[in-house]
């Protein structure tokens, strides 16, 4: 079966440069939307001159152009949206919204992926102020496409490894601690760790399957679902170190929340519902969704042993 053309938009960023060199890795026809918007980003620029010497194509578009947005998204068969969700960095869900739009017009589209990449937002209904306003602003971007009637696949990645597996859980900080770690609670609630690049695999797989059509993909890799607890003993075993351990409260972690900034705040809110109510694994896939390591058992993801090892 001929591969779908794929045009990726953020294709920069964090996970939508994975996205690209996924998309490459696996044959697919590889598009990078490339928005005048970069200005003198010479990084980003770069990056994207690179895809094109992998063999990617980068077509102009800007969401302050409409018609080229539609230009671009006729091009192509797939559109996965990689844009920023994030707080620290950039805040880009709602331009989505114009790319619905495009996507509408242009009428040829057999799958859109818009940038989900975290925990279920359908399941995030009672999150907690500020943080909620991320899972908000992407069940608005899936109503728009649901209202729209465009073909879509939702991919819940839980936990980047790179934020949450090798720095052990710890706020503030991207490398494990040294001598001491901080615990959720008793810190054996469930999590799911997944690597960038597997993520980025798994989502290219998701894109010409008829099963992932208007689905949920969530990525549990069996040997990933980890505890905080149990992700902290695996470090001592490589480094053949103990650390000296200290509970939080939820009342404590919550209380924590007071005096920081709004980043901060949204980080504190997110962290509770992963590490406190166990949003990520305190449910079973039913019919709305699949689970991408049953789908595709060929792809041999990163254990998070084997991950921690770049650390030490």
């Amino acid at each position: 079966m001929e591969k779908s053309k794929v045009l990726v938009v953020g294709g920069t960023g964090y996970i939508g440069r994975r996205i690209v060199k996924a998309s490459l890795a696996q044959g697919h026809p590889t598009f990078v939307l490339q928005r005048p918007e970069i200005g003198l980003d010479i990084e980003k620029l770069q990056i994207l001159l690179s895809f094109k010497v992998k063999g990617a194509t980068l077509l102009e578009g800007s969401f302050e152009d409409h018609k080229s947005l539609v230009e671009a998204v006729k091009k192509v068969d797939v559109v996965i949206s990689a844009m920023s969700g994030s707080f620290f960095r950039s805040h880009n869900l709602l331009l989505q919204l114009k790319l619905v739009e495009a996507i509408k017009e242009a009428g040829n589209i057999k799958r859109f992926l818009p940038s989900e990449f975290g925990m279920d937002p359908a399941r995030m209904g009672d999150a907690l102020e500020p943080g909620r306003v991320t899972f908000d602003e992407k069940m608005v971007v899936r109503k728009a496409i649901e209202e729209a009637n465009i073909p879509h696949t939702y991919v819940s990645a839980n936990c980047f490894a790179g934020y949450f597996a090798g720095n052990l859980s710890q706020m503030g900080v991207l490398t494990p601690p040294k001598e001491k770690v901080y615990l959720y609670g008793d810190g054996n609630v469930k999590v799911v760790f997944v690597d960038e690049d597997d993520t980025a695999t798994y989502t290219i797989k998701t894109v010409d399957d008829p099963c992932t059509l208007n689905k949920t993909v969530y990525i549990r890799p069996p040997e990933n679902i980890l505890s905080q607890r149990r992700l902290v003993e695996l470090w001592e075993n490589l480094t053949g170190k103990k650390l000296d351990k200290f509970s939080i409260s939820k009342e404590d972690f919550l209380a924590s929340m007071k005096g920081m900034d709004y980043a901060g705040q949204v980080g504190v809110g997110h962290f509770y519902h992963i590490y406190y109510e166990g949003c990520l694994t305190n449910f079973e896939i039913g019919e709305e969704g699949e689970e991408a390591s049953k789908l595709y058992p060929e792809v041999k993801y990163k254990r998070m042993d084997e991950y921690l090892k770049l650390y030490m």
